[in-house]
């Protein structure tokens, strides 16, 4: 196991041994030595589901093991795994197991299992993955920028890009980067964006923002979008980055350059270890 997957498997074990506690992704993340908005992107690629999607599984699977002892109050039970009240808890129970919480106390009702996660990275012949590494100078981007958050940031950025589009954004911001940038760690903004220079007047509507020089590792991609783009990304993550020895993450920030539908570029910040 590398430093990447040990670091991931001990975030996992401090959500395991904190599922009755508050969770707060600084320290999830810290225990993988990630700022919190690499580990939420490296976390989903290896383990197929978001930070929140995990903890909530895994409470929602122990609160149904305990209630189908029989004996706990469903309210105490709700509480016990981070819920306001009853009603929210159930709810959310409801939506995962398919039944009630006073129906899962009853003998031999159906009940799912979210087991816990183990991270294993199996290298499986060689792959062969094409990037570059490049330094850039410092430049600014301009266009429309609006806050996600990582939880539903895979469904809400496609409809800001139609909506994008369809108001005729399209006129003024052509939108040939995507760039994620870190606000908090628990959020980012996103811009649909185009190169900005300084002898144009910024829009009211727009927003800029100047990403440092440095050194970047660009990942092309083409193909049937966003089949092909998604294909180089999970393996950024889930390949590149946990066996890459010369380079460690840089910066908390990540574009996306579309050089035309179904052609363009990850674009990630690195330095030398």
């Amino acid at each position: 196991m590398n430093n990447l997957t040990e670091g991931i498997q001990n975030s996992v074990k401090y959500i395991e041994d904190n599922l009755t506690s508050e969770l707060d992704i600084n320290d999830i993340s810290a225990r993988a030595y990630l700022s919190p908005f690499y580990f939420q992107k490296i976390f989903c690629v290896l383990c197929g589901v978001t930070v929140g999607e995990y903890i909530r599984s895994r409470r929602l699977t122990l609160a149904a093991e305990e209630l189908s002892s029989g004996t706990p109050r469903v309210l105490d039970i709700a509480l016990k795994y981070g819920y306001e009240s009853q009603d929210s808890f159930s709810r959310a129970f409801t939506k995962f197991h398919g039944i009630t919480p006073s129906a899962a106390k009853e003998k031999g009702a159906k009940l799912k299992n979210f087991a816990p996660i183990q991270i294993i990275l199996t290298l499986k012949g060689g792959t062969i993955m094409d990037y570059r590494v490049v330094e850039k100078a410092a430049f600014t981007i301009m266009g429309k920028m609006r806050k996600f958050n990582t939880e539903s940031s895979y469904t809400e950025i496609p409809k800001f890009w139609q909506e994008h589009y369809a108001s005729g954004g399209g006129e003024l911001i052509k939108g040939v980067f995507g760039a994620c940038v870190d606000s908090d760690g628990k959020n980012f903004d996103y811009y649909i964006a185009d190169l900005y220079l300084p002898c144009f007047d910024i829009p009211d509507e727009c927003a800029v923002h100047t990403f440092p020089a440095g050194i970047w590792a660009v990942f092309p991609y083409s193909g049937k979008c966003p089949e092909a783009l998604q294909e180089v990304n999970t393996k950024i993550w889930s390949e590149w980055v946990p066996n890459c020895k010369e380079y460690e993450l840089a910066g908390n920030y990540s574009i996306e350059f579309y050089e035309s539908p179904e052609k363009g570029e990850i674009w990630i910040p690195i330095r030398g270890k």
